[in-house]
């Protein structure tokens, strides 16, 4: 079966403003992401790692070069595409997992779900399934609080694909984990990529971590590289 690209940087330029000077960030960054790839982004804090992840998760725009989902140009997109293309194929899971605290597990994955426009019975089933799948089925009733931090991150892992995106973007989605728990959390997330055939590009300073992937890439000089 042929390689399908999901996501792809073409020439992606990206600059900030700092008092009188430019700040170039990404200069003319190309990447592709392929379905049922995982890609460790392993790279130095400030050399745009998160700037790439917000980039392809159409959180911000390019100042040059064009970001493609799915084979759709997007940089022209109106600001309601966008985020229905982020409701709908794209993933986020971040260090800090961001779960709703007054909601429990299950209620916090329906939750995309539901404003997608799902039923709650369908939202709930498969929630349930995610959670189950991730094992940890049996704390479907507990609110964040009452999770420990790597329950806590599997849960919001969950909630990223329940939409069934295309892509899921991590950004160091283990950080605040101990390695054994942290371990544990990749494993479940790797093998929800392999039988779903999701693609994820994983930010990561954990280089064990890098290694299990397909492939990593780091940030040279503004530009995307294999390492």
């Amino acid at each position: 079966m042929a390689r399908k690209t999901v996501l792809q940087l073409s020439g992606v330029q990206r600059h900030y403003g700092q008092g009188d000077t430019t700040l170039s960030i990404l200069k003319g960054a190309d990447f592709e992401l392929v379905r049922g790839e995982m890609v460790a982004l392993v790279a130095p804090s400030g050399t745009g790692k998160s700037t790439l992840l917000h980039l392809a998760g159409l959180l911000e725009h390019p100042d040059d070069g064009e970001v493609f989902i799915g084979g759709r140009p997007c940089n022209d997109l109106s600001d309601d595409e966008r985020t229905a293309i982020r409701r709908s194929e794209i993933g986020f899971v971040y260090q800090f997992h961001h779960l709703l605290p007054e909601f429990t597990a299950i209620e916090n994955i329906m939750m995309p779900q539901l404003i997608a426009g799902l039923s709650k019975a369908e939202a709930k089933e498969r929630a349930a399934q995610l959670l189950d799948y991730m094992r940890i089925g049996p704390r479907a009733e507990h609110r964040p609080a009452e999770l420990s931090g790597g329950e806590q991150q599997r849960v919001a892992i969950a909630r990223a694909v329940a939409n069934a995106p295309r892509v899921l973007l991590a950004d160091e989605p283990t950080g605040n984990l101990d390695p054994k728990t942290a371990s544990y959390v990749f494993d479940a997330l790797e093998a929800l990529v392999r039988q779903s055939g999701l693609a994820a590009l994983i930010a990561t300073h954990n280089h064990e971590l890098a290694g299990r992937m397909d492939r990593r890439v780091t940030i040279e000089g503004g530009k995307v590289v294999e390492m």
